[in-house]
């Protein structure tokens, strides 16, 4: 005899149930879930209906608005409509934009400041700019910046814009100046100082966090200016910035007292230069030395002195031998060491790795070992049990690379390894090419072990080949389909460990 109870149930679950669509969930359910998608997503749904587009509209979706066509895909036409949306869709709650080359007017940039009254981080895109707006007008300008990048043009001279805006931004704690580096490919070409930093110094004196990428009239000069008036300073970066010798970094480190962060990768960095600095009177804890190629006298001097280092990208130096090592593990503080990268430093033995490695392997978060033609997943599976609490590991040779590798690779052994001793592995690049890696029948076990034991695991960066995609396959499986990726769109860096990671994003 059939229950009351289930009959009840039976008419719940009856073709008379009401049906639950997504346009009966509650307005705020519907802005969490806008809050996930891009911007240019959203703009697309607001022509769903009426409901959507109000939505849409909420100025909680717009706090962080790039207008750059190439990097958000939204494109503003002409100034009054971004002045309609400045006054109607980002109001106060605005807190990042970025504004490409057209937009940028006067006009735009006091109704950013009358308006977004919680703008702190702004981004101005000069680089593509023939020919600038006339400023002459303007008579105001976000106040309460904290962050501001200007990416530079090549030929278009910013001081008058900049003289407008110095009374504003003394409250800069954060300065982006992006230059043109890749643009450049003849050293005659006549190279024109389109920012006045000398100038600019003196109006942001609070600055923490100073990165002049790429820039390539910036010399010894500007460090020095820079360091004459802004003592707070505690990170710099002047990666790619080819001028700079190292003449002033004595001046830098005597002034600034608070600097943890100095990168200065692709620099052109004398030996005597930095020896001539007080390195062992900073608090330095993170240096970027890549492609310098100082003396391994200089970097011995350079690593036994400084106090307690957790930071060292030192790649690319043929400077950096046996001998180096050795004196700084004798000599210096290597315990603090958090990060290491010495990608193609060939002349640094496995035996001389292996005792870092042993030494300091608990600690490290991130090591960076590649384009090394000695360290094979031998080298990899007999320490990785040193690097359990790992989060970033770089390995192996790029395709095409000199000199060439001579032996395979066994893939599945070192993965089983890297899934049994990494728990909490994040990042991983492998770079040998498809040619070298050697895989079996069990390499869908192998991988299984990495997918399932490594939880955290968000970037996978692969050469293409048969190996990639069976990777990839397996990961797409599972619903993780966008850890998996190929080297010739992804690379892997230890950048991610700075101390000051975020403040350096500029794009």
């Amino acid at each position: 005899m059939e229950k009351k109870g289930d009959r009840k149930n039976a008419q719940q679950n009856g073709p008379n149930q009401d049906t639950y669509t997504i346009e009966k969930l509650p307005d705020k359910v519907l802005l969490q879930i806008f809050s996930y998608l891009p911007h240019k997503e959203i703009g697309r749904l607001a022509r769903v209906c009426k409901k959507w587009r109000m939505i849409s509209s909420d100025s909680r979706l717009w706090t962080h608005v790039s207008l750059r066509p190439d990097v958000s895909g939204l494109h503003v036409t002409n100034i009054e409509t971004l002045l309609a949306l400045i006054a109607v869709r980002f109001g106060p709650s605005l807190r990042y934009i970025e504004l490409p080359i057209e937009l940028i007017t006067h006009t735009v940039l006091q109704e950013l400041a009358y308006k977004c009254t919680s703008l702190t981080h702004m981004l101005l895109d000069f680089s593509t700019a023939m020919q600038l707006h006339d400023f002459s007008d303007l008579q105001t300008f976000p106040s309460r910046l904290r962050t501001m990048c200007i990416c530079l043009s090549e030929v278009i001279f910013m001081e008058g814009f900049m003289r407008k805006i110095y009374n504003f931004i003394n409250g800069l704690e954060v300065l982006h100046l992006i230059g043109t580096y890749e643009k450049v490919t003849e050293e005659e070409e006549e190279i024109y100082e389109v920012i006045n930093i000398h100038k600019l110094k003196s109006a942001v004196p609070n600055l923490r966090v100073v990165n002049l990428f790429g820039i390539i009239f910036v010399d010894d000069s500007h460090v020095e200016a820079l360091s004459s008036n802004c003592i707070q300073l505690e990170c710099l970066a002047i990666n790619y910035c080819n001028k700079f010798t190292g003449s002033t970094l004595k001046l830098l480190l005597q002034r600034c007292k608070k600097l943890k962060s100095l990168l200065m990768q692709q620099t052109s960095l004398k030996s005597e230069h930095v020896m001539a600095a007080e390195w062992d009177k900073t608090v330095l804890q993170e240096l970027d030395i890549t492609a310098t190629e100082l003396s391994t006298e200089c970097l011995i001097d350079l690593l036994t002195r400084i106090p307690a280092l957790r930071y060292l990208c030192a790649g690319q130096q043929d400077g950096f031998t046996d001998q180096v090592m050795k004196e700084w593990i004798e000599k210096g503080n290597v315990k603090n060491l958090v990060a290491l990268d010495l990608d193609r430093n060939e002349n640094i033995s496995e035996e001389a790795l292996g005792k870092l490695i042993k030494m300091i392997g608990p600690s490290l978060r991130g090591l960076g070992l590649s384009n090394l033609p000695h360290i094979t997943e031998h080298f990899w599976n007999a320490m990785l049990q040193n690097l359990r609490n790992s989060r970033i590991l770089i390995m192996g040779m790029p395709e095409d690379c000199c000199p060439k590798i001579q032996q395979k690779i066994h893939v599945d052994s070192l993965m089983e390894s890297i899934a049994n001793n990494c728990p909490g592995l994040e990042r991983l690049e492998i770079r040998w090419d498809a040619d070298t890696l050697r895989f079996s029948d069990r390499s869908s076990k192998a991988i299984d072990l990495v997918r399932v034991k490594c939880l955290r695991l968000r970037c996978m960066t692969l050469a293409d080949g048969k190996y990639f995609e069976l990777v990839k396959s397996n990961f797409s499986r599972a619903d993780r389909g966008t850890v998996v990726r190929t080297t010739t769109t992804c690379r892997v860096t230890l950048c991610y460990l700075l101390l000051y990671y975020k403040d350096l994003l500029f794009n």
